[in-house]
């Protein structure tokens, strides 16, 4: 007798297959990324004010226009009082860099040869494929929610730096924030007095309106913040809650669908990412990811290296964070 050590079952009778695509067990909901560049989970679908990635055809680097200061001819004057002609400059710009964010997705002949017709349980190459793509979308949620510092500061711009915890100082788009007030995002602190989230809807209704105009024009349509002050947030809302049953479903609703979770329109979500305990409130409007024209998630046609039995494809983007306006982001830091 052979003695292998399989067994007959093994020898005998294939696996039984659930479904035909592998099943996510590792990505998050990379929820700023998306908030950004549309798509994405469905709660991020249609939001209000979402979509803020812009293409541009070339350039060395990109820049906004910005305008920054008032005229100061404007004034009351005599009646034969000469008018102030002194020229004032009121336009400057915000000048960013491109980054580059890149991988490779590498199959062996022997794993392609292996996984075809029968004997395949899934379709390899393209499930590999599909990984690298949200691998490549989990990078970028993880620059674009850090400071642009990362990996010998050839990240891209984030968070972090564009809506600071501390907006006097810092850089941004090439301008020194310790000298231009402008520039300065908005920022308060959300930490507790007493109990647990105690100050945390006075520092949101005070960021909020800092961050729009008469407290309508211009306001932030979207709030960001982990896990944690996400369910703090919404405990506060426990005194208003409504149980309601669903006649058709017969189903008893005891809390708030998250997707439903707003704060003076503002979407409110989630990124498991982001590990730091603050909310940061802003416009897609005036926070922007622009990317070259042609180098949005672009794949290479695969290339076979003359020294392996392989293929490698390559998948790249192009882009940078940026931001036109400053006073319209805004963060509630360090919530406790």
């Amino acid at each position: 007798m052979p003695d292998p050590n399989l067994g007959q079952i093994i020898a005998t009778v294939w696996e039984g297959q659930v479904g035909n695509k592998p099943n996510d067990n590792i990505f998050n909901s990379r929820a700023f990324f998306y908030s950004l560049a549309g798509g994405g989970p469905k709660g991020l679908k249609g939001g209000v004010g979402f979509e803020g990635r812009d293409s541009l055809a070339g350039g060395r680097n990109f820049d906004f226009t910005l305008e920054y200061a008032v005229n100061p001819n404007f004034k009351s004057y005599g009646e034969f009082e000469n008018l102030d002609t002194t020229r004032t400059d009121v336009f400057d710009s915000a000048r960013y860099d491109w980054k580059i964010s890149a991988g490779t997705v590498i199959f062996s002949d022997l794993e392609e040869l292996r996984a075809q017709g029968s004997a395949a349980k899934i379709d390899l190459i393209a499930s590999k494929l599909e990984n690298g793509k949200n691998s490549h979308i989990n990078d970028m949620n993880t620059q674009l929610l850090g400071d642009g510092s990362g990996n010998g500061g050839k990240n891209m711009n984030g968070l972090q730096n564009i809506i600071s915890s501390t907006p006097t100082t810092g850089t941004v788009g090439g301008i020194n924030r310790a000298n231009f007030a402008f520039w300065r995002n908005k920022q308060t602190s959300g930490a507790m007095t007493t109990s647990a989230f105690d100050n945390l809807r006075a520092a949101m209704r005070s960021i909020y309106n800092q961050c729009s105009l008469g407290g309508i024009i211009a306001a932030p349509t979207a709030a960001l913040t982990n896990r944690t002050v996400f369910e703090g947030y919404e405990s506060l809302l426990i005194a208003n809650e409504r149980f309601t049953v669903d006649d058709k479903n017969n189903d008893g609703q005891g809390a708030f669908a998250n997707a439903n979770l707003k704060f003076k329109g503002s979407s409110l979500f989630y990124d498991e990412d982001l590990s730091l305990s603050n909310m940061y409130f802003y416009n897609p409007k005036y926070l922007k990811l622009i990317y070259l024209k042609g180098a949005w998630m672009k794949m290479k046609e695969k290339v076979e290296p003359s020294n392996q039995l392989s293929m490698v494809y390559r998948l790249f983007t192009v882009a940078n964070l940026g931001t036109n306006n400053s006073r319209h982001c805004g963060v509630v830091s360090s919530i406790t």
